[in-house]
């Protein structure tokens, strides 16, 4: 007797589909969330870089005005930098990092959800002050004093500084997550020697962030008090330094 085999419409709605998208803790999906929207925000520094380019295209061009020439530039890296190339890393992660070792996902799935959506809101927030003022204009590195209020009076450099805080809160919470699930997740037999070399790069990469950001927070947090509460941190006239 012939079986017969029948596959049961897929009767899931758009908002249903969507639903599951935002609700999902599954690594491969978080990666591809990674990666739509860093990729989203690479194509905006990417018209951002071309903005500053055809404005050095000829002498005396009026393509967009000095100021906003200034908060393009500044921008352009952070975007570049904190929005497209280090969550394209956390992607890749995610997505190869459990089929390596022989995980079934990462350690903590939530919190592996919780870094991009605080990703995702951190990116939006920075974003935000192209309408609330204008961006920050400070340069790529935000070197006093034209973070200073002084010479940044509006709320922009604030906007860049909260949101590159949010930046990185998401990195270490992502980076505490795939060092716990590398130590701790192997399949039997996967010793660290046995490891892939990729890794014992995200391993790497992942203790540097944790080495590294609580460092930048501080000094966000340091040029916030300087704007806000008058101290002098980055003031040379003051007794600050400026790097």
């Amino acid at each position: 007797m012939a079986t017969v085999t029948t596959t049961a419409p897929d009767t899931r709605t758009f908002s249903g589909a969507a639903w599951s998208w935002i609700t999902t803790v599954d690594h491969k999906r978080i990666a591809v969330l990674y990666l739509v929207t860093a990729l989203g925000f690479f194509v905006m520094g990417g018209v951002e870089a071309l903005l500053i380019r055809a404005q050095l295209a000829r002498p005396d061009a009026d393509v967009v005005a000095p100021d906003r020439y200034t908060e393009l530039f500044t921008m352009h890296g952070t975007t570049m930098v904190f929005l497209a190339l280090m969550p394209m890393s956390a992607a890749f992660f995610n997505l190869l990092l459990p089929l390596m070792i022989g995980a079934r996902d990462v350690a903590f799935p939530r919190l592996n959800a919780l870094s991009y959506w605080i990703y995702l809101f951190g990116g939006i927030f920075i974003n935000i002050s192209f309408v609330a003022g204008g961006a920050p204009n400070a340069g790529w590195f935000g070197y006093a004093p034209l973070t200073a209020t002084k010479f940044a009076a509006t709320h922009a450099i604030d906007f860049w500084a909260l949101g590159l805080q949010i930046l990185g809160v998401s990195s270490i919470l992502a980076s505490i997550n795939f060092i716990v699930t590398i130590v701790n997740l192997r399949a039997p037999g996967m010793t660290l020697n046995r490891m892939p070399m990729f890794v014992w790069m995200s391993m790497i990469t992942a203790f540097l962030i944790i080495f590294a950001f609580p460092a930048i927070t501080i000094g966000l947090v340091l040029l916030l008090f300087d704007r806000y509460m008058s101290t002098s941190f980055f003031l040379p006239a003051c007794g600050g330094d400026p790097v």
